[in-house]
């Protein structure tokens, strides 16, 4: 028999310990958030086994966005709001899958929390089996009355109480932050049980990586064509350059460099200056996972955190990493792109 050489702390366990360092919780938040593990598991049993149920290909439907929905995208949104409408935990749900808010039903009594999540991250890469993910994203209410309205789901990052990601790979993990720090937690399939086994994630440093679909390299404005030099050491032979690696699953290529260090960017360029990012449902959960871990995320113009949101599925650039390579880009289009970024200031 091999021996344990360290604690074995599942997911629950862990969520309440968090919970005791807040002196007056409710438990609300941590069910919540067991809640949500729980849908992961349910998503993670799918994708594991996709090809045998014929899960896997295009539904007939598009989302929000103009884009094919996926069958899996469509099964891991329903697991989610089934997961939540009736818990008592939940006023309003808003999905990337949707136009409007999701309401919780008139025969469940609406909670103290605002759940706002990507049900399938990087969808287009479940038929060539590679990682994808989810993203999770929790405010409390501000809004008067029982409902929850827009107001509730349209606030700046700085004011998110947790945000998670669940990254379905060779293996699934999840990540989350309350505020303290950021943990993560490996599915162990044989048992059905998360366990702790990445305690208090930082981004190492120096980065090693950096993030990018370079296929839209021509429409980029000059100064992320000047930062992907420097990220490359083009002009600085004796500086080592960072690695590219790209999946285009949001969330692996923002799980990687947070284990292994470096920078994820999707600028605005010349044909969407917003970007193609959501910022409710992409930006900001992953952002405050990264300033928890001692990182940072810019829209190039300042803290992704700060921003307050207009509309549910408003766009953003997105740089997140590393602090010292996500202030270099800031630099570069400060530098190169006054004019722009001023008028994008302006408008977002």
């Amino acid at each position: 028999m091999t021996g344990i050489s360290q604690p074995l702390i599942t997911i629950e366990r862990h969520i309440l310990n968090q919970q005791e360092q807040y002196p007056g919780a409710t438990g609300r938040l941590t069910n919540l958030l067991y809640d949500l593990a729980l849908a992961a598991k349910l998503i993670a049993r799918e994708t594991t086994r996709a090809g045998i149920v014929s899960i896997l290909g295009a539904t007939s439907g598009e989302n929000v966005h103009g884009e094919v929905q996926q069958k899996l995208d469509v099964y891991a949104d329903q697991v989610i709001f089934r997961m939540n409408d009736h818990t008592g935990r939940v006023c309003v749900m808003a999905s990337e899958e949707h136009d409007e808010l999701l309401q919780i039903p008139d025969r469940f009594k609406p909670g103290y929390y605002v759940l706002i999540y990507d049900p399938l991250d990087g969808s287009s890469n479940i038929d060539v089996n590679a990682s994808i993910g989810t993203i999770f994203a929790i405010h409390r209410k501000i809004s008067p009355g029982p409902r929850g309205t827009e107001s509730d789901v349209l606030q700046p990052g700085h004011k998110l109480v947790a945000a998670a990601y669940v990254v379905y790979g060779s293996s699934t993990m999840l990540v989350y932050s309350t505020g303290r720090g950021v943990h993560g937690f490996t599915l162990d399939p044989s048992v059905g049980e998360f366990f702790l086994s990445h305690p208090d994630i930082t981004i190492p440093s120096p980065g090693r990586y950096y993030s990018a679909n370079q296929g839209h390299q021509r429409d980029w404005l000059p100064g992320i064509q000047h930062y992907v030099r420097w990220l490359q050491a083009l002009d600085e032979p004796d500086r080592e350059p960072l690695a590219q690696r790209y999946i285009g699953s949001l969330v692996s290529d923002f799980h990687r460099n947070l284990l292994r260090g470096g920078v994820f960017f999707y600028p605005g360029d010349t044909r969407r200056p917003q970007g193609k990012l959501r910022l409710t449902y992409e930006a900001q959960p992953l952002a405050f996972i990264a300033e928890q871990a001692g990182g940072y995320a810019s829209d190039g113009a300042g803290n992704i955190l700060d921003i307050q949101p207009h509309s549910l599925h408003q766009r953003v650039p997105f740089f997140v990493g590393n602090r010292e390579l996500v202030e270099k880009a800031e630099r570069f289009l400060q530098q190169h792109e006054a004019q722009y970024l001023a008028e994008y200031v302006r408008t977002r």
